[in-house]
Parts: structure tokens; C-alpha cells; sequence
């Protein structure tokens, strides 16, 4: 079951199987042999999927604006093409006749729909396999009790690997834990965070290891990290290639909810800020076994995420002065200028300008700051924007890396990213010479 679970979404010949059959479902859908089917269902059904994809774009991109950038045109297609295949599964069950008829319609629509599916979820990558696609659990679950147990001998060092030696009964891959991290300090009701350790932390002795803390996405969740970032699958291979020993990954929540955008900072929308600088560094350090110290502590992420990790960076470098920041936004934002300032921060420009990265680092110098931009080569939202962030860290004194990966604004490109950069984080909080 493994192996099929395990199956890829977003390569290989699986999510070209499951379209090419969806399009046959599709050509089912529309064929038939009786006028009226023909003549009046299906313009009718064409007319209706064509108004209802058109009306969900303007509630989406004109009204609603969950999302601070337009969703891709392709993607809005493949629902207007599921759409339609719905509203066409009725009349062509009825034109059917017999019951063999009317169950191959039934399975034409669910054919079509999860080609759309499939296609939709090349574009952002974000279900890789069957097992992430059906929220199947993670190989390596543990409960958090298992790392919260300490140890009375520890190692540590710079670089950590000239004195650790791996113990014969280490595991041989890293562990997985969900857990809330309260918001003691500032209030922020956030989702459960997700831990991995690597299996160095499950010796004794025990390792005094780096922590990065990832955040997700908007629209996102800590668990995408797991499922199209593919966290594990990297960690676990850097770890078997560096004696077991990896950061320990907290992706930590900062939006609260799958759609909601606080800015990542201190306002009306949530005091978030203060949540991932003050009150998930401080349960980090009461309840896991690491290194305390801050040049052993990194902050990443991608799109608000990316955008995120730069604020935290630039507006706590003591906390945090290593970031990654994947296919970030050149500024917090909830599509313009005017309606962030207006909804984050009472209209308030100068108290934007205050905590904005961007007017930060035109002021301020950061010596001892160092981050990694990463963003796709076919991303043309994102891409100016982040050379133009990268180009202004690097002016503030910061050591920066810019990278530009095969790819637009897709988990295919922030999971490529996060192996990419891990020797250089690696490098950078101490973990390896």
C-alpha cells in the first residue's frame, strides 16, 4: 500500500493517465445521439458553466480578494471545464436510457473532475502524491511526548559535526509531531504547529541542534509543509548524508486560518508578530532540547510565508538573523497599498512604514543578518519583486543569496528550494563545517 500511496501527482505518467481518462469521460459527457440532448443540453449546460466560472471570478479577483495576487486564468478553465461536466451528468444519464448508460455517466464526471483536479494541482503542486492528495498519515509519525523528553548528556560545538559521533541504535530517519504552540503573550489563536526531528535528536547522547522555523502560505496550513514542501523527504536525506544530524523544523502557524492574511505583524488582524517572535521561540526553548542561541536560529518561508520571515528578520535580527525567503512579496500586502493600510493598520501609513522590510532596510544596516531568496524562473509576479527585496537586503549589509529555480509560484519550486538552500543553512547555524 506504500508504494501506491507513494505514488507521484506531479510527475511521472499518473496525472497524465488520470487526465487523458478524464477527457474521455468528457467526450462521453457530451456525445449523444438524441436531438434535444445535442440541441438544448448542451449549450445550456456550456452557457451555465461558462456564467458560473465568470461569476466565481469576479466574486474571487473582484469582491472577495482572499488572496493578494489574481489566481492563474488556467486554473478558473479546468473548474469552468468540472463545472460543466456536473451539470451536464443529469441530462446525459437521461439520455441514456438504461442503467449501464446512466453509472458510465456517473463515472465520466468523476473521471472529469479529478482531471481538472489533477491539472489544478500541477499548477501549484501541492498534493505530490496519492497519500498527500487523500491526507493519508505521514510515515514517521510520533507523539509529541518523544521529543519533549530531555536528556542529561548533551553535544555541542561549531561546527556541530567535528564532535558528534552517531550512536550504533540511532534511527535511521527523523520523526514527525503535532503539537499547539500557545499564544501566551500575544493572544494569537494559531493552528497547531508541526515538529520534525531528525534522528539524531533521539540519541544519548543528544545533539544540541539548530532550529529553523517554516511558515506556510495564503491560503496555506503548517501541514503543507509535509505535503507538497515535502519537508520530511528533504530533512531525512540531508540527515542520512550528515550522521543523522538536521535542524529541527518547527512549522509554526502564522494566519490563524486557511484564508486569512494578518500581515504578519502586531494589528487588528492578529497580533502575530509577537506570536512567532516572542511566543513560539520562547515554547521552543521551554519544551524541545536545542540550542538556545540566536545564531543557531533561522526563520523561512514562502509567499506570505517568504514575506514573513524578511519581517521577522528585519524587524527582530536578535531573534532571527538567518532567513530564508521563497517567492516572497516585495511588501506585506492584501493587494494594494492602500487596503493593507487601511485593515492592518488603521489608516496609519507611518505605522506601515515602521515594520515594512523594505523602508527597514533603507534606514537600518544588518552586519550580522544573512538570507536566502529563492523564487521561480517563470513566477512574473513575484520574480521582480523579490530581486528588487534581495538587491535591498544586500544594501543593508546583509549576506544574501538570490536563486531563481525552473518553475512559477508552486510547491514544485519552494520544495526544490528548501533542498537547495540546505547546505548553506546548514553552513550558516552552525550545524556543519
Amino acid at each position: 500500500m506504500d508504494g501506491l500511496a507513494d505514488l507521484s501527482l506531479i510527475s511521472g505518467p499518473l496525472p497524465w493517465i488520470v487526465t487523458a481518462v478524464g477527457v474521455v469521460g468528457g467526450l462521453w459527457l457530451l456525445s449523444s445521439r438524441r436531438r434535444w440532448f445535442a440541441h438544448r443540453a448542451v449549450p445550456l449546460c456550456t452557457t451555465f458553466a461558462v456564467l458560473a466560472t465568470a461569476v466565481l471570478y469576479v466574486v474571487v479577483e473582484k469582491w472577495w480578494r482572499p488572496f493578494p495576487d489574481a489566481i492563474a486564468m488556467p486554473i478558473y478553465v479546468w473548474i469552468g471545464i468540472a463545472i460543466c461536466g456536473v451539470a451536464l451528468v443529469i441530462p446525459r444519464m437521461i439520455a441514456a436510457g438504461g442503467w449501464p448508460g446512466r453509472i458510465l455517466s456517473v463515472v465520466a464526471v468523476v473521471a472529469l473532475a479529478l482531471a481538472a483536479g489533477a491539472q489544478i494541482n500541477l499548477e501549484f503542486a501541492e498534493f505530490p502524491t496519492i497519500r498527500s492528495a487523500l491526507g493519508l498519515p505521514e510515515k514517521g509519525r510520533t507523539s509529541f511526548s518523544e521529543l519533549a523528553t530531555h536528556v542529561s548528556k548533551t553535544v555541542s560545538g561549531i561546527p556541530l559535526d567535528t564532535e558528534w559521533h552517531p550512536a550504533a541504535d540511532m534511527p535511521t530517519e527523523g520523526k514527525i509531531a503535532t503539537v499547539p504552540i500557545p499564544g501566551e503573550r500575544s493572544g494569537f489563536d494559531a493552528r497547531d504547529a508541526e515538529i520534525y526531528a531528525p534522528p539524531a535528536y533521539f540519541s544519548d547522547p543528544r545533539p544540541l541542534l539548530p532550529v529553523l522555523v517554516l511558515l506556510a502560505g495564503q491560503p496555506g496550513a503548517p501541514e503543507d509543509w509535509l505535503r507538497g514542501g515535502r519537508l520530511v523527504e528533504t530533512m531525512n536525506r540531508f540527515a542520512d548524508a550528515h550522521a543523522g544530524l538536521a535542524p529541527l523544523v518547527v512549522v509554526a502557524d502564522g494566519t490563524g486560518s486557511e484564508l486569512a492574511n494578518p500581515l504578519c505583524t502586531d494589528s487588528p488582524l492578529g497580533n502575530v508578530a509577537t506570536y512567532l517572535a516572542v511566543d513560539v521561540p520562547a515554547w521552543i526553548k521551554a519544551h524541545l532540547q536545542i540550542d538556545p542561541q540566536p545564531r543557531a536560529w533561522a526563520v523561512g518561508g514562502l509567499s506570505y510565508g517568504g514575506t514573513c520571515a524578511l519581517q521577522l528578520a528585519t524587524n527582530n535580527p536578535d531573534i532571527y538573523p538567518t532567513f530564508l525567503d521563497f517567492s516572497g512579496q516585495e511588501e506585506p500586502t492584501l493587494g494594494d497599498r492602500q487596503r493593507t493600510v487601511a485593515a492592518g493598520f488603521g489608516g496609519d501609513e507611518a505605522a506601515f512604514i515602521k515594520v515594512n522590510p523594505m523602508d527597514l532596510m533603507r534606514t537600518k544596516k544588518y552586519p550580522t543578518s544573512a538570507g536566502a531568496f529563492v523564487v521561480g524562473s517563470d513566477d512574473k509576479d513575484y520574480r521582480p519583486g523579490q530581486m528588487k527585496v534581495a538587491q535591498a537586503a544586500r544594501d543593508a549589509g546583509m549576506d544574501v543569496t538570490y536563486l531563481e529555480l525552473p518553475g512559477g509560484h508552486s510547491w514544485s519550486v519552494w520544495s526544490a528550494a528548501l533542498e537547495k538552500q540546505m547546505d548553506w543553512l546548514a553552513r550558516r547555524l552552525g550545524l556543519i563545517g
